[in-house]
């Protein structure tokens, strides 16, 4: 399908009118659903498992189709389109939604968990549950906050070199997500940090317009940038979950009945998306092993953390509260 006609039928739908009280009124079947990654991949296959349950759960009124592959865009446009109705789920990075929501950027500060364990400690807890809360109840957000998905740990890769110490990142044109803090990161670790969004990333890397970027093992692997970039870094300098969001339009138009479905469903998502994570991350380090990638892991990541310092000190004052309920999250 035509990114154009998509969103031609994405808008359609968004414009429509869902069952309200209980009855029926023209509602279309099917909510939107878009992603940046191909069918198979955790976030997508977890969405996808959301709308079959959704069907059962309403008698066949309401479904899911999910848009893979950025068949409508990248990510900010995934949230754009949301934010007016045009799609129903956004399956997007925190990074990505930080600049809508600036109490998220708390958990896109470098080096924020001890480990991809703690970070699922905090999201399925208290913390992970408040800043759901703060995108629903974030009126200029037009967003709901539906439930939290693994997105492993980021580390970085590039065509040019392998990167054994902090020195070795000194110059790299390095893709990060569109949000100041990443780009600051991405400079105070001594590379030159391009805000790029992810639908462009395979072709620049291609061209030469950047020398590498950073991403978990299963986007580097199932979107094939590992066919480009040859050098990749267990630097796990992020680990950044991401935010399955919906439409605030839509959801004022569901009964409360739909919204309790949609959040349960949303909660058994959060934890189906984590198992097919697991499996695939693992699929994924198996294929880099056979590619023969040059990985380095063992880093020492303490040059790295004292790197990026001066980015904790320009950020992290305002979340210091959260920042103290994450740490002591066990």
């Amino acid at each position: 399908m035509k990114r154009r006609d998509a969103l031609k039928l994405g808008a359609a739908a968004g414009a429509a009118v869902f069952a309200i009280g209980g009855r029926a009124q023209a509602a279309p079947k099917m909510l939107k659903a878009s992603d940046v990654h191909p069918t198979g991949y955790p976030t997508v296959t977890a969405v996808e498992n959301l709308g079959k349950k959704l069907e059962k759960a309403t008698g066949g009124r309401l479904g899911v189709q999910m848009y893979a592959s950025m068949q409508l865009g990248g990510e900010k446009e995934a949230i754009e389109q949301a934010q007016v109705g045009a799609v129903q789920f956004a399956r997007v990075s925190v990074g990505a939604l930080g600049p809508v929501i600036d109490d998220l950027n708390v958990f896109n500060l470098p080096f924020v968990f001890r480990s991809t364990e703690h970070m699922r400690h905090v999201i399925d807890g208290p913390v992970g549950q408040d800043l759901l809360d703060r995108i629903t109840n974030n009126a200029n957000s037009k967003l709901v906050g539906l439930c939290w998905m693994d997105a492993g740990a980021r580390s970085f890769y590039n065509t040019k070199r392998a990167i054994n110490t902090l020195a070795d990142m000194k110059g790299l044109k390095i893709r990060v997500i569109g949000n100041p803090i990443f780009v600051d990161m991405g400079n105070a670790l001594g590379a030159n940090a391009v805000a790029m969004g992810y639908d462009q990333v395979f072709s620049a890397l291609q061209t030469g317009v950047i020398d590498g970027a950073e991403n978990n093992p299963p986007s580097y692997v199932f979107d094939h940038h590992y066919e480009v970039a040859k050098h990749f870094t267990f630097t796990e300098h992020l680990i950044v979950p991401e935010i399955l969001a919906f439409s605030r339009p839509t959801w004022d138009s569901l009964t409360k009945a739909d919204q309790d479905t949609l959040r349960q469903l949303g909660h058994e998502a959060q934890l189906d998306e984590r198992a097919l994570w697991d499996a695939k991350e693992k699929e994924a380090l198996d294929k880099m092993k056979a590619a023969k990638i040059a990985e380095v892991s063992g880093l020492d990541k303490k040059p790295f953390q004292a790197a990026v310092k001066p980015v904790w000190d320009k950020y992290g004052a305002k979340y210091a509260d959260l920042i103290k309920k994450i740490s002591a999250t066990a």
